[in-house]
């Protein structure tokens, strides 16, 4: 069905042409299921960009062939392509609300597609983009065709886009990340759901991802890219299990998983011994009936109902729960960012939920309790460098200033691993590995006794976030700092965390010591959640 012969995609930049794509050459045959994988940067989500030619406008098909079914994709006029993208060949993008039209009714949008490609007319139109929200089961799909994607949740929008990928039945679908930012039930929803499609449909398909477990569970194929040239390719237990490239070996061996310890994570010549941690009896935080209410069109809506549980010094505690569940307000309340309507937050016995979130900033207490944000790109100032970033809480609470404060930012890039030359960069001149650095170097900064890290590893690919894992390993028994770690990937939490709260719907369901929870889970939720994970294949030597 589709043959690439070595194609080379280059991209003109201020420095001269840069070629993002090196030559790769593989074929995909009618039904199959085929997986590239490979890190940031690996010319991956570019290949995909070139074969539906949606390349930027700097970016240009250098040489190599393309064919779709016949179809010469590199010498296909634009009406052509317009013709193609769509009937035959389909592409869900990594961030669905941003692959959605803001402000225009979801129901429009699979529309647009539908009279686009003349499989539907204005009078039918309504209707078949109804039958197309069923067929990715949407619940109530009459009442969704009227909805902005704002009103919807991130699976809910990743289901509208498989729906408008799927509308006019084509051959081929082409999925670059689609779950990125999914909790790990609604991933699993959304991947089984298209996987059935695929099948039922006669589709084939290029599953675009840094997952290695989500690609061996859902491809027949895989191929692993690294800098824009393909090193490795085969079938997923034998290419994971026996992996031949060093490349591939490193991505394996990155890969979190059960019976792996956090040290082996790292390239051998990285490891190094974990000095162990000390958790003491003291309480640090206690949490007791917490509730946060809010008001809805229809009645009070509670997003945390009474929960209660307690953080000791030195302890890492992980709070994990699919999309909804409570853990980000929590967060938020811990952190002091949003008042709670009733219950206490202990900390060393002062009840921090007693004064208003308004008036924390202020409080000698905010020093104690920091936080690292989800996304490192989004929560840095892009008009402050990595130097201005860290120092500023520094400043703010502690008034260091002058030749201090400069040897304080130096001491914590050192502590965070932050090479001293990217102080002086902006955030856009970082890597998303860098970029975390920064932000926890600032989250540490004010000598905090307990830090809130919400999903600080989400969006970094699996060997930046196993150096990520360990530096939070380290600073942890070097500053004797509490975690609460926020996540969905509970092959993460079991890794850095020694206890677990698990939450539904507001309420905590299960809790205990991490290997105890994720070994013998007492609420079917939690073996819900663990069955949901998607594990790749173990490495031979590794079994």
């Amino acid at each position: 069905m589709l043959s690439i012969k070595d194609l080379q995609v280059a991209f003109k930049t201020r420095k001269g042409e840069v070629t993002a794509v090196k030559g790769i050459t593989f074929e995909l045959a009618k039904g199959e299921r085929l997986g590239i994988v490979g890190e940031s940067g690996s010319g991956k989500s570019v290949t995909s960009y070139a074969l539906m030619r949606i390349l930027d406008a700097n970016g240009r098909i250098k040489a190599g062939d393309a064919v779709y079914s016949g179809v010469d994709l590199r010498k296909a006029s634009e009406r052509d392509m317009r013709d193609l993208r769509g009937r035959e060949i389909s592409m869900i993008f990594q961030n669905p609300r941003a692959a959605l039209n803001p402000i225009r009714k979801v129901g429009h949008q699979i529309e647009d597609v539908l009279i686009q490609h003349a499989r539907a007319s204005r009078q039918n139109a309504r209707a078949k983009a109804i039958e197309a929200l069923e067929a990715v089961r949407i619940n109530d799909a009459a009442a969704r065709y009227d909805a902005y994607p704002f009103e919807l949740s991130g699976g809910m929008c990743q289901r509208v886009v498989c729906a408008i990928a799927l509308a006019c039945d084509p051959k081929l679908m082409i999925m670059d990340e689609p779950t990125t930012g999914l909790d790990i039930t609604t991933q699993k929803a959304v991947m089984d759901l298209v996987d059935e499609l695929v099948k039922a449909r006669g589709m084939s398909s290029i599953l675009i991802t840094h997952d290695l477990g989500l690609a061996s569970e859902y491809c027949d194929r895989i191929v692993v890219m690294k800098d824009g040239e393909i090193v490795e390719e085969g079938g997923p237990v034998d290419l994971f299990r026996n992996p031949q490239h060093a490349y591939t070996r490193k991505l394996v061996d990155a890969t979190p998983r059960r019976g792996v310890e956090i040290r082996e994570l790292l390239p051998e010549e990285a490891r190094t011994l974990l000095a162990p941690h000390m958790v003491r009896d003291t309480p640090l935080i206690e949490v007791k009936d917490l509730t946060k209410t809010y008001a809805g069109k229809s009645g009070p809506v509670h997003a945390v109902k009474g929960i209660s549980f307690t953080v000791r010094e030195g302890q890492s505690v992980g709070l994990v729960g699919e999309s909804g569940c409570g853990k980000s307000t929590t967060s938020s309340m811990l952190v002091r960012l949003l008042d709670s309507t009733s219950g206490q937050i202990l900390f060393r016995g002062q009840d921090l939920a007693a004064i208003p979130a308004a008036d924390f900033a202020r409080n000698p207490l905010r020093t104690k309790i920091q936080m690292v944000f989800q996304d490192a790109t989004d929560s840095l100032n892009p008009r402050h460098t990595s130097r201005q970033s860290i120092a500023e809480p520094l400043k703010r609470m502690t008034g260091l200033k002058g030749a201090a404060l400069d040897a304080r930012v130096e001491e914590l890039a050192r502590l965070t691993g932050l090479p001293a030359h990217l102080l002086d960069r902006f955030p856009h001149q970082l890597s998303g590995g860098q970029k975390a650095r920064v932000g926890i170097a600032r989250a540490i900064a004010p000598d905090p006794d307990f830090l809130i890290l919400d999903e600080p590893t989400a969006a970094l690919d699996v060997s930046i976030q196993a150096v990520v894992l360990n530096l939070l390993a380290d600073l942890r028994v070097r500053l004797g700092m509490s975690y609460l770690f926020v996540s969905h990937d509970l092959n993460v939490v079991r890794l850095l965390c020694d206890h677990v709260i698990v939450m539904k719907g507001g309420e905590i369901v299960d809790a205990g010591p991490v290997e105890q929870v994720m070994d013998h889970p007492s609420h079917p939720y939690t073996a819900e959640l663990l069955s949901a994970a998607p594990q790749a294949p173990r490495p031979q030597t590794a079994a």
